[in-house]
């Protein structure tokens, strides 16, 4: 395969480990920050970065663009809206299984092409669905009448933001059709939504201060980083490549995370019903990315 040609595939890869090394950086910083206040340390952070960058990437042409009100959109609830849903997942289920679940994005980008765009369903949408909700039963199983660890209902939280996500990344293709610049896309998004963050935050009653100086911040700051470039490495492959090139590349995330969590963070212990959701579901997500 030419370079050219492999390029997005690449770079969809480096999305999917930066995806997984933040969220493992964000489940330790979770031990000592809740998941919201770690939310709004994280996406502040990441728009600041963005912003720093503006001198040498932003095209100020671009700005004037009605398209840009399409990334406007897609701050206004991502990753606003969908980190929140992913860390609170994250607190109550871990890494390994959240993002699995996280992971599902492409089972719902095709339900939104069918429903909005006409599109036919496949046998490997269909055969990836069944999957999926299969492994979903798995994880919300009783066995012997033993009580889980966690809440039944936690396990909408990351499939919330898989919903959320898969928007986000329909609506930011449809702006990148006019917009070609995955930095503006990625930039005016984490912006939009560091405001509503930081927004909700100081309306919300009790809210706790946000301790940007300590030591477990840096943990959400280094996941910023790492979310930022994947965001970046993203957008650009969907720009030159196709999503499915790029889906099933992306969905490789809870596979990295998976040899993190066992062998550098060693903060999670992996149970046989955990490795076969991931068995399940990543094979399912990417056969719906396959999908012709």
């Amino acid at each position: 395969m030419p370079l050219v040609d492999a390029l997005p595939v690449l770079l969809a890869l480096v999305a999917a480990f930066l995806f997984a090394l933040g969220a493992q950086f964000q489940s330790v910083g979770l031990l000592s920050i809740e998941p919201r206040s770690g939310a709004v340390i994280t996406i502040t952070t990441s728009a600041v970065l963005f912003l720093l960058a503006a001198p040498f990437l932003l095209d100020p042409a671009h700005l004037l663009h009605p398209a840009v009100l399409t990334f406007v959109l897609v701050g206004l609830f991502r990753p606003a809206l969908s980190a929140n849903l992913a860390l609170a997942g994250m607190k109550y289920l871990g890494p390994t299984l959240a993002i699995t679940l996280t992971s599902t994005s492409p089972l719902f980008g095709a339900a939104l092409g069918i429903l909005w765009l006409g599109e036919v369903l496949t046998w490997q949408t269909g055969v990836g669905t069944l999957a999926i909700v299969a492994a979903v039963m798995v994880l919300s199983g009783r066995r012997g009448g033993a009580a889980v660890s966690w809440p039944v209902w936690a396990l909408l939280l990351p499939i919330g933001a898989a919903l959320v996500r898969s928007a986000g990344h329909v609506l930011s293709k449809y702006g990148m059709e006019w917009i070609p610049d995955p930095y503006i896309a990625s930039m005016v998004g984490f912006v939009v939504s560091a405001v509503v963050t930081q927004t909700a935050h100081r309306v919300r009653r009790s809210a706790p201060a946000i301790p940007w100086r300590s030591r477990p911040a840096l943990w959400f700051m280094g996941a910023s980083v790492c979310f930022g470039v994947a965001i970046m490495a993203l957008n650009t492959a969907l720009l030159i490549g196709t999503v499915v090139q790029v889906v099933p590349v992306v969905a490789a995330s809870p596979v990295f995370t998976l040899f993190m969590s066992v062998i550098a963070f060693r903060q999670e212990r992996i149970t046989p019903r955990i490795l076969l959701a991931v068995a399940m579901v990543t094979p399912a997500v990417i056969l719906i990315g396959l999908a012709d």
